[in-house]
């Protein structure tokens, strides 16, 4: 056996020519160009090290994201929370839906600037909470004078630009428990026509003559019968409301259904948590528009989490509205 193992491990002239060979390769000296481009390419590497971009650090504590939840439709909850456990409804207890919410503004701020409004050039003028607290409940009881009911099958469109009557018109919404559906130009015909039959809107806040017109256009073409009432906030003249009566559509002023209430005034019939206070169409550009249903509860459960998170936003903040009401 012994025998065996040596001769096992003995090698060969030829195998000592091959590793001696082997070694020179390895250990000669290297060539100048060689050894200038090894320090060449240290030094490059060396620079890429230090002057390397930095990493961007994520402006948002990411232990404040969404967690997880552990089922299986991958469901997730907000971080903000104490203690991670039940969700917020709302921040004050006497401000649980969106009426509330404007009631307690209108006490809190002592009756202060609510709405501000410019023309291009000048300076911002001012709607206080009890203006537009009056205008909403004068504009929502001329609209139960008229034959609305206030409920939440009630759908009131709302196809106009920033401004003050915007809101105005959604706060009359609430304030009489009705639903708010915002229209917007980008929509086109085809989704205008299509979101008024889907939720059945008998009335529609307009604010120009010219958006008066598109939902004119459709009903003379036979679509959105249910179309009753346009209410417009810019003045108009009289061919209009004769042209919407030829295809059985009622047009009339925002100011005239402002009087109207104001002479009929009807008290607040305040909505419940939750109860559907807005719904909010996609564009429908993968197919028809899909409605997403949003009660009080939703849109004041999210405003409780923006306090919770004690931006600096309680009693200072000035909320300026660039997109169109409907993505705020």
């Amino acid at each position: 056996m012994l025998t065996l193992l040596t001769q096992h491990f003995v090698l060969r002239p030829s195998s000592l020519c091959n590793m001696n060979s082997l070694l020179e390769v390895l250990f000669s000296p290297l060539p100048y160009p060689a050894i200038v481009s090894l320090f060449a390419a240290a030094a490059a590497t060396l620079f890429y090290l230090r002057t390397r971009p930095r990493p961007l650090r994520c402006p948002v504590d990411l232990n404040s994201q969404s967690l997880g939840i552990k089922v299986k439709d991958g469901a997730r909850k907000t971080a903000l929370l104490e203690d991670n456990n039940n969700l917020m409804s709302y921040y004050h207890a006497d401000a649980t839906t969106i009426y509330e919410v404007f009631q307690r503004g209108l006490r809190v701020s002592g009756n202060g600037p609510c709405l501000g409004y410019r023309k291009p050039g000048r300076p911002y003028q001012w709607l206080k909470y009890k203006q537009v607290s009056d205008r909403a409940e004068h504009l929502g009881s001329g609209l139960l004078h008229r034959g609305l009911k206030p409920n939440a099958d009630t759908l009131i469109g709302i196809f106009a630009q920033n401004r003050p009557e915007w809101i105005i018109g959604e706060l009359a919404c609430y304030t009489y428990s009705m639903v708010a559906v915002p229209l917007y130009d980008t929509l086109g015909p085809e989704a205008l026509v299509f979101i008024i039959d889907r939720a059945e809107i008998s009335t529609v806040l307009c604010d120009n003559r010219s958006k008066a017109e598109t939902l004119l256009q459709n009903r003379e073409n036979g679509q959105t019968p249910v179309l009753k009432t346009i209410v417009v906030m810019d003045p108009f003249d009289s061919s209009l409301a004769e042209r919407g009566a030829a295809c059985g559509v009622e047009v009339v002023s925002l100011q005239d259904v402002e009087a109207l209430g104001q002479s009929n005034l009807q008290k607040p019939i305040p909505p419940k948590p939750d109860d559907l206070s807005i719904v909010c169409f996609t564009s429908g550009t993968t197919g028809n528009p899909k409605g997403a249903m949003l009660t009080h509860e939703n849109v004041v459960s999210d405003a409780a989490g923006v306090l919770k998170k004690n931006w600096n936003l309680y009693f200072k903040c000035i909320s300026l509205i660039l997109l169109p009401n409907l993505f705020t």
